[in-house]
């Protein structure tokens, strides 16, 4: 049942999240002490933004609040991108701001009609020692939280900074948009975000990388100086007019995250417990919406033990969610100089997509003027009726000889259930089904070049006449029975991932009986004293090797399949020469990545030598180990430029599975940034990958320019038919995604219950 007894609180931290908190807490009834360090009107940075979900948690908590804060706000909807002197506006997406010190007069305000005591410039103690004191100890002290540091045992925060450097500062005049603005300089790529907070003032924040920052001098400059610089560089944004600062200073991100909240009755709050980078705009939100939810799980739980484990479960979901969209758009505009030749629609689509919070779809709700018109520059047809609505998806695409009719990929998913590597009928209902389903390719699992280059028994192959024949079986009935599907092969050797249980009988754990022996790069096991180690191969072995990959590439063309892919992920054999953290060699295959990527270039090339020359091949890379030590971004820019110089037509870029002290950053798409990279960065084709789930996130990526083709695999687990149910969830009728004629009857969604 609720606590009923009064509460005695201390808030450390007067923002906007402590004085809210102590509001809320003081209309229940607890007697609420603030202490601030500074004094009342002191306050750091201009504007500040909160969204209509937050206003509308504001409203149903307190409407005094509320009222006052609506009666300051200045609104509006467009977002301005500005590129290469084009000015782009989208619409309907819908701001709300004010003046930071503003805001804070409002909740001083609110505090003293309900008895709050609010003590400035006071220090307040240390809030561990504080907690003897009162029932309830908020530490809202910012990020550079005292608090945080000295529980940091408790705590276990983590603090990672990012690679630009910002200065928030401010102009007297309003901006009618939220408005971004890139300067490309000598010393490289600047930009601007800038909104109003009030009819006469914009918040305005200048970023640039650190190495752009410090070749333009703006290290050796002061508050005054670095803000006539920046107004004289932004000059046509700010209409000539000076930026001003508040006690401004360059400085660079810090994202905080703990694994805990709470530490006996003192409980994190707002930038303490965590922070999300500003260019989404989220700080102050998440305070206010943190201070919500702790004064609800205070009001509703029988004691504060329990508030503060309600309070932290009720947040982390949303909080993570927010960390996680923060952190792809503080790297988006960190590698903004790798988009900034894209053209301009796509560019201002990229974005306002690139937190994936916005998308295809969200945004075409939003604005469908804007959507409309970024989708004909990328190609959708509009002119034809019965394509009136073709959705990015639904384009061709076109490697080498190849078009694929729409731009789904089944991606490479082992299935394990090959006899002596002979694909069964397993094999073909499941490539078939999701054929049928209308994938424009369909992926088989990596097919193994040898008996020895194995994952586990179950693994096909296409190292004997009869597995080929098997895959004819196959690839014969994708070409008659879904025509216009393309069927792809992924060839590989697990290297010292081999010899080992089928997935789901203990993924990577050696065979009890009937082992095989495992090679590598180096003679160092996936899994120390669990999986078996390695020989190290010698020159002839490798010889052998390549030539097993060459045998199988023409098996595998005289198989009927339409494309190529030589898999060079996932710490497999070739993955595993590449990686520096895998491949320990002291010869001419071992030491600087040109080294490293010998081996595999050389397999490459005798591959592409007997593949036929209209049929493309792509190469499939781990362009991150998720370790430290391993294969960086830099790195794999570099050998994706390698195969695609020795002809790799596309890179499917996915990350990780390298070592198994991998420690992966996993959420939505999580692994679309590195294919992105890779794209802008060499102009080659991408596969990405990695937790793409919805047909608009699809969409979303191709729009923005961030891959070619989309590789999805546990949606089609879920359901073959995923592509056909997409087509059919956007209305789309053409012919990139044609329903099989024994299945046009259920090609619209049946009705549910009585409906």
């Amino acid at each position: 049942m609720p606590l009923e007894r009064k509460l005695r609180v201390a808030v450390v931290g007067g923002g906007p999240g402590g004085l809210y908190c102590a509001a809320l807490l003081a209309r229940q009834g607890h007697a609420v002490e603030v202490r601030e360090r500074n004094a009342p009107d002191d306050t750091f940075g201009f504007g500040v933004v909160l969204s209509d979900e937050t206003l509308g948690g504001i409203e149903r908590a307190d409407t005094v609040v509320h009222a006052a804060l609506s009666a300051e706000f200045t609104r509006w909807d467009d977002v301005t991108v500005v590129h290469r002197g084009r000015m782009l506006t989208s619409g309907g997406h819908g701001f709300a701001a004010l003046g930071r010190r503003r805001l804070l007069e409002i909740l001083h305000e609110r505090c003293a009609d309900l008895g709050v005591t609010l003590r400035f410039r006071t220090e307040a103690p240390d809030a561990l020692a504080l907690a003897a004191s009162y029932d309830l100890v908020v530490a809202a002290d910012g990020v550079h939280s005292a608090t945080r540091e000295s529980g940091a045992a408790h705590f276990l925060p983590t603090v990672t900074t990012g690679r630009c450097r910002y200065i928030w500062l401010a102009a007297d005049f309003a901006f009618d948009s939220f408005r971004f603005e890139i300067a490309e300089t000598e010393h490289g790529v600047m930009q601007l975000h800038g909104y109003p907070y009030a009819a006469d003032s914009s918040t305005v924040i200048i970023e640039m990388r650190e190495e752009v920052w410090r070749a333009a001098g703006l290290d050796l400059c002061d508050e005054d100086e670095s803000a006539a610089r920046c107004a004289k560089i932004f000059g046509e944004a700010l209409r000539g007019r000076p930026l001003r600062g508040n006690k401004s200073t360059w400085t660079r991100f810090r994202t905080v995250v703990n694994e805990r909240w709470s530490h006996g009755n003192v409980a994190l709050l707002g930038d303490a417990a965590h922070t999300a980078h500003f260019s989404i705009g989220s700080g102050t939100k998440l305070a206010v919406e943190d201070a919500l939810a702790l004064a609800e799980a205070v009001r509703t739980e029988p004691g504060v033990p329990a508030a503060l484990a309600a309070y932290e479960a009720a947040r982390r979901p949303a909080v993570a969610s927010t960390q996680r969209a923060a952190a792809a758009s503080m790297r988006w505009f960190e590698e903004i100089a790798g988009y900034v030749d894209q053209p301009e629609r796509q560019f201002a689509f990229n974005l306002l997509t690139r937190s994936r919070r916005v998308t295809h779809d969200n945004l075409r709700l939003r604005d469908e003027r804007f959507t409309r018109a970024v989708e004909r520059d990328f190609g959708c047809p509009d002119e034809d009726p019965s394509q009136a609505n073709t959705p990015p998806m639904f384009t061709p695409f076109t490697l080498r000889g190849l078009t694929l009719r729409n731009r789904v990929v089944v991606s490479p998913m082992d299935m394990y259930s090959a006899r002596a590597g002979v694909p069964g009928d397993f094999h073909l209902v499941h490539l078939g089904s999701r054929a049928l389903g209308g994938a424009g390719l369909v992926m088989t699992e990596m097919v193994c070049v040898s008996a020895e280059g194995r994952i586990t028994p179950g693994c096909a192959g296409l190292y004997t006449a009869e597995q080929a024949a098997a895959w004819k079986r196959i690839t014969d009935f994708v070409h008659t029975s879904a025509p216009g599907a393309a069927i792809g092969v992924q060839l590989g050797h697990s290297g010292r991932k081999g010899s080992t249980k089928v997935m789901w009988e203990g993924m990577d754990e050696p065979l009890p009986e009937g082992n095989w022996p495992v090679v590598a790069a180096s003679a160092l096991p996936y899994r120390p004293g669990v999986s078996a180690v390695p020989r190290a191969l010698d020159a002839t072995e490798l010889a052998a090797i390549r030539a097993d990959f060459a045998r199988a590439a023409g098996r595998a063309a005289e198989s009927g399949f339409d494309l190529l892919e030589l898999h060079c992920a996932h710490g497999y054999l070739l993955s595993g020469f590449l990686s520096p953290l895998t491949n320990h060699r002291t010869d001419a295959y071992g030491g600087p990545l040109e080294n490293r990527l010998r081996f595999p270039l050389e397999v490459f090339d005798a591959v592409r030598e007997v593949w036929p020359q209209d049929r493309p091949m792509t190469v499939r890379l781990s362009a991150t180990d998720w370790a430290p030590g391993g294969t960086t971004p830099e790195d794999a820019e570099r050998i994706a430029a390698s195969f695609a110089a020795h002809g790799a037509d596309a890179i499917d870029v996915s990350t990780g599975q390298v070592v198994a002290e991998e420690v992966p950053e996993y959420g939505r798409s999580y692994q679309t940034p590195y294919a992105d990279r890779i794209r802008n960065a060499l102009g080659v084709p991408v596969i990405a990958v990695g937790a793409i789930s919805s047909w608009d996130d699809v969409n979303s990526l191709l729009l923005a320019g961030r891959a070619d083709l989309c590789a999805v695999g546990r949606p089609h687990l879920y359901d073959p038919h995923w592509t056909l149910h997409a087509a059919a969830d956007q209305s789309y009728t053409g012919p990139a995604a044609p329903w099989p004629a024994p299945y046009r009857a259920g090609s619209r969604k049946p009705p549910a219950g009585r409906g």
